[in-house]
């Protein structure tokens, strides 16, 4: 018979060890619990081909539930609205003149260090460093083709070598090409000259291969580590009409000036030498191919989607949709990017992550140096944003506790360092300003009450000195704090 003595430690024994037992599969459980992340951005997409916001006419259902189940940044922009300029603050958390890229990379800018260095401590770095499977598809438009005089003609593509990738561990990429319907990539471990070529539109094969990658059959991926993948789709990207016949006909019989309803668009050439581009009604019929490639766009992240909930992986992923810059269309008589009118430089960004964030839309000022950090703080990794970050950390704002909002967003109208002329500007909640220096020294002022003004119609430069003179101080200690020596 045991004693009191012996039956006491008999009972602690047994409680140490059950609790023992599970200690082990709560910390097991702790980083199975890390979220994933899923980042999609979609090329020239422009805010107003959201659905659910009744601008343009498109059918985006599966964006649309995005972005009712998460968290909607209303005014989100790209601060320098151009390809190459965006993905490389977009992964470093640091604006153009730090990161080197102020314009498309290119064989002519790839001397003048217009490239993504080797060097930089990218989101994808932070994320491998921490314990996470990362992933590339789509377009990278990252690297600096072997540099070329300008009296040969530029190299757009190029292979981006493994030692370049910053910790992508998966790759099925391309640096740039607007082959939407017949495109070619690298692969993980293929070579330079093993390009792999489809006959099949690039948002649908990419989804093909995410779905693969999601299923994880081939061991794309670390199956005992969270994955972060990011997603560059090329539509809805020029060349337009490239798009399958199936999305077409959602327009079939309608013309353009059906479908571009914006009041600011013009149907007649209006060529403005400071800031335009001619020839543009002659192209303004390629708007319902535009639309019927948003559509397209979103079809594909549905298919994502559904395998993302098919493998009871939907409600731990943080999904981003966000792009790298907007489309003009007609509108102020420009069509493409590269301007300070909303249109370009607006862009979608939606956060999803149900198991922790509740719907609601924000109208914080937020700039693309701001989501590296701010998506790092939501995955809990806040503490590891590299101290050359030159973006906020909001993730506090998906939970309701308040954060310093800022009162603007850079504009950056950059040219390569052998050109003089650029241009610069900001945005508030109530005004858009920027101002156009041409090589000659001249300079051209933009100024919009978008308050008022919406549709950024009327110029008011010149109409009130006080407020011409506020914005010119404004903008110039804006610089100053960014050491731009514009």
């Amino acid at each position: 018979m045991l004693s009191q003595i012996s039956k006491y430690y008999l009972i602690l024994i047994t409680v140490f060890a059950i609790f023992s037992c599970k200690e082990k599969p709560e910390e097991q459980n702790i980083e199975k619990t890390k979220p994933n992340l899923l980042f999609i951005f979609a090329d020239q997409y422009r805010q107003a081909s959201l659905g659910f916001l009744k601008e343009d006419p498109v059918y985006t259902p599966n964006l649309d539930q995005l972005a009712k189940e998460g968290v909607f940044f209303s005014e989100a922009v790209a601060n320098n609205p151009l390809c190459s300029p965006y993905r490389a603050m977009l992964m470093t958390g640091r604006y153009s003149l730090s990161t080197g890229v102020v314009e498309n990379c290119n064989s002519q800018r790839t001397a003048l260090g217009n490239y993504l260095k080797k060097d930089e401590i990218c989101f994808s770095d932070v994320l491998v460093e921490n314990g996470y499977s990362a992933g590339y598809v789509g377009k990278w438009h990252l690297d600096g083709p072997e540099s070329t005089p300008p009296d040969v003609k530029r190299v757009w593509d190029t292979w981006c070598p493994p030692d370049r990738r910053h910790g992508f561990s998966f790759w099925y990429a391309y640096g740039t090409h607007n082959r939407h319907n017949n495109p070619y990539y690298w692969t993980t471990d293929g070579g330079e000259n093993d390009k792999v070529y489809t006959k099949q539109w690039s948002a649908e094969h990419e989804a093909d291969v995410i779905i693969d990658y999601l299923k994880n059959n081939e061991k794309q991926r670390k199956a005992d580590e969270p994955f972060a993948l990011f997603w560059s789709i090329n539509p809805p990207h020029t060349p337009f009409k490239q798009v399958p016949e199936r999305y077409r006909k959602r327009y079939e019989g309608m013309t353009h000036k059906e479908v571009l309803n914006r009041p600011n668009v013009q149907f007649n050439d209006n060529y403005d030498l400071k800031r335009g581009d001619h020839g543009v009604a002659k192209r303004l019929d390629q708007a319902t191919d535009y639309f019927a490639s948003v559509n397209g766009v979103d079809d594909q992240i549905g298919r994502v989607i559904t395998k993302l909930k098919e493998a009871g992986l939907y409600e731990n992923t943080i999904i981003v949709f966000s792009a790298d810059h907007g489309e003009m269309l007609g509108s102020q008589g420009l069509m493409h990017k590269n301007v300070w009118f909303k249109e370009a430089y607006k862009i979608p960004l939606i956060v999803h992550y149900p198991k922790k964030v509740k719907p609601k839309k924000d109208d914080i000022l937020l700039s693309v140096p701001d989501y590296m950090p701010t998506i790092l703080g939501l995955m809990g990794l806040e503490d590891k944003i590299p101290d050359v970050v030159e973006g906020e950390n909001y993730a506090d704002l998906f939970f309701d506790k308040p954060v310093n909002r800022p009162e603007k967003q850079l504009y950056f109208g950059g040219k390569s360092f052998a050109s003089k002329g650029d241009a610069r500007g900001f945005r508030t909640k109530e005004y858009t300003y920027a101002v156009v220096k041409h090589e000659s020294g001249e300079k051209f002022h933009y100024l919009y009450n978008d308050a008022e003004d919406p549709y950024q119609m009327k110029n008011i430069w010149g109409e009130d000195p006080a407020l011409d003179k506020k914005m010119k101080k404004e903008l110039a200690k804006l610089l100053t704090s960014m050491n731009d020596s514009w």
